[in-house]
């Protein structure tokens, strides 16, 4: 799977971001319905609620005061050096880099500047890094999950059936 839709924003102004990766998208179904056509797709946090992807997906939320900052580029790159194995834990990217906007998911987790958070398919708060986090450090933690444990197990066994 190739990962353009992540290597797009490294390049881009925020506003051709937007029509890239769909930031005006107000129905939380498309947005779902995006992430599931393209799994390497980056949503804008202003009209994504958490809910949507209960049980569906693990968002990553990453937060800055600008697109420019400096902290924001370097994990936008650690995340696509390693694209494949985010998908593979079914990963769905989604920034907010406009603080003033206070999107729902600005308001709820509350960041203070940077900020990478991982929600699990549970919806629960799992990982908060007030700096850029590798993807082998964030696949680590999401596979010590239950539900990846268990999504590991059905796998192997689907694998065997084959």
């Amino acid at each position: 799977m190739t990962p353009t839709a992540l290597k797009l924003i490294g390049f881009l102004p925020l506003f051709a971001f937007a029509q890239v990766a769909g930031a005006t998208d107000s129905s939380q179904p498309e947005a779902l319905a995006r992430w599931q056509a393209d799994k390497t797709v980056i949503l804008d946090a202003a009209d994504i609620e958490l809910k949507t992807f209960k049980w569906q997906a693990r968002p990553v939320i990453i937060f800055a005061d600008s697109p420019n900052d400096p902290a924001f580029k370097r994990q936008l790159e650690l995340l696509n050096a390693r694209t494949g194995e985010l998908v593979e834990r079914d990963v769905v990217l989604i920034i907010d880099t406009d603080p003033e906007t206070r999107s729902a998911l600005r308001t709820r987790l509350r960041p203070r500047g940077f900020m990478l958070t991982l929600i699990g398919k549970d919806g629960g708060v799992k990982l908060r890094k007030p700096f850029p986090w590798d993807v082998r450090e964030l696949t680590r933690q999401i596979d010590k999950m239950p539900i990846r444990r268990q999504e590991i197990i059905d796998e192997k066994a689907a694998a065997r059936e084959r």
